[in-house]
């Protein structure tokens, strides 16, 4: 089967013209898009990694090579090196082409370097959801669903059934609220449709309403947040005038105080954000 005639390459596709696209590494049967991971002393599968009381070992080790100077920001961290590819598959996956890479526990895993961080999370079998419309509606690759909302509530329910067993171990080891890690997922799911839109000059609002979609979703799926992430307008009449505030901090400020407050944290004054998200506008080399 040619790259062409793959479901998941009009995905990867679609995120070309992207300037900030962390795709994962991609090793299925009939699709391959995956860099060098040469470096890879360990693989651990998502499913296997609580169970095999595997968790431990590859957590604290994490942590001790990256250094993040407080449990929360480790906790965090730790997300974000493990689930920040996959998230964005499924938001970008579902923000630019409506189809919707269905995550797998079970084929999902986390490569363990020497140093003891983590590289780029590779996917090694995963199906599409698609719209019965959609030209590749029956492909073997595909599982068809009657309307958007349906391939919405199917990549929320796939997400939580892969994403749970880390969340859970990672809580049961750091004591780190589910609500706190849940709600790291949520937000960067919306950033990451949010993202996208902003960078290609199209409708924020309409980006943001898809991601709230695919957040009701999740939280049905059984995902738990204490708040949700907020739109945020600082510039009228700007294509890039729009951007977001989390509802769960990253806690960033924590390990780091001289940091302060990230420019997306619930903590920070609107203010002093507005303040700052114009001066990127003025000079984009101050964005991050």
């Amino acid at each position: 089967m040619t790259r062409q005639c793959h479901p998941l390459a009009t995905v990867v596709d679609a995120c070309a013209p992207l300037r900030f696209a962390p795709l994962p590494d991609l090793r299925l049967r009939s699709f391959t898009r995956s860099g060098d991971q040469g470096d890879a002393g360990q693989w651990c599968r998502a499913d296997l990694l609580a169970a095999k009381n595997a968790f431990a070992p590859v957590y604290d080790g994490f942590v001790a090579a990256t250094r993040p100077g407080h449990r929360l920001p480790a906790a965090t961290h730790f997300l974000r090196a493990v689930f920040r590819e996959p998230i964005f598959l499924v938001a970008a996956g579902l923000y630019l082409t409506g189809r919707a890479p269905l995550l797998d526990a079970s084929h999902l895993w986390f490569p363990v370097r020497a140093d003891r961080t983590l590289g780029t999370p590779m996917l090694t079998e995963l199906k599409v959801a698609v719209t019965a419309d959609d030209r590749f509606a029956g492909h073997p690759e595909t599982v068809t669903f009657p309307g958007s909302d349906d391939v919405v509530r199917a990549a929320a329910h796939a997400m939580v059934a892969a994403f749970t067993p880390v969340i859970d171990a990672l809580s049961a080891h750091t004591r780190v609220g589910k609500r706190t890690l849940w709600g790291w997922v949520l937000d960067t799911a919306h950033f990451y449709m949010l993202n996208p839109a902003r960078f290609l000059g199209r409708d924020a609002q309409a980006a943001w309403a898809l991601a709230n979609r695919l957040a009701d979703a999740l939280l049905e799926a059984g995902a738990v947040t204490r708040a949700r992430p907020r739109l945020f307008p600082f510039c009228d009449n700007h294509p890039r005038g729009t951007w977001a505030v989390r509802g769960t901090c990253c806690f960033d400020y924590k390990g780091d105080p001289e940091h302060g407050y990230c420019t997306t944290c619930p903590h920070k004054c609107d203010n002093e954000r507005r303040n700052e998200l114009q001066e990127w506008l003025r000079n984009p080399a101050l964005a991050p």
